[in-house]
């Protein structure tokens, strides 16, 4: 996989994670709005990906947990509807 690609979707998870956290934060963006959750499963699979690639195994597999936790939260979300 190409290093700058790696790269770049771990600094894309980043602004997705803490972007969509800070939103939250401040009231801007609740917990259960679909921009919140959909922010963190992208950020988390991106994040998966990136330290995967990095061999950092303890963070990917809190990543995988995250983006499970996300899936979660959308049916959920989905079945409220």
């Amino acid at each position: 996989m190409n290093h700058l690609f790696v790269e770049i979707i771990g600094w894309v998870a980043s602004i997705l994670i803490v972007g969509a956290y800070f939103l939250n934060m401040n009231g801007k963006l609740k917990s259960s709005a679909p921009l919140y959750i959909i922010s963190n499963l992208i950020g988390g699979l991106f994040f998966t990906i990136n330290t995967f690639v990095h061999g950092a195994y303890p963070s990917m597999l809190v990543n995988i947990i995250w983006v499970i936790i996300a899936i979660a939260a959308l049916f959920k979300k989905d079945k409220t509807n």
